[in-house]
């Protein structure tokens, strides 16, 4: 699985599609990297690489401060999963190798 990149990302959130790019870096078990999109850039938190999942954090601060919990895969230039909206629930995120 190669996670090192960027990816092009689209995050489904009760405001609409968020686009966004998302710069990952594996270094061992640790992930880490950055995410930029309409509501400027955040760094990645607490990221991990468990066998084929990803796990990570982004604080975000507009269009209000949330934190984003991403849970996902890459399956060859595709990357996908589950992101929880703070108080506003779970959905979902996908996107393709930039």
């Amino acid at each position: 699985m190669a996670v090192d990149g960027k990816w092009n990302i689209v995050i489904k959130t009760p405001m609409g599609d968020q686009n966004g790019v998302l710069t990952l870096k594996q270094e061992g078990d640790a992930l880490t990297g950055s995410m930029d999109g309409a509501s400027g850039n955040a760094p990645i938190e607490n990221g991990k690489v468990e066998g084929e999942k990803l796990s990570w954090q982004a604080k975000v601060t507009t269009p209000m401060p949330i934190t984003l919990e991403f849970e996902g895969t890459i399956d060859g230039d595709a990357i996908s999963g589950n992101v929880k909206l703070g108080a506003f629930g779970t959905s979902t995120f996908s996107g393709t190798a930039a």
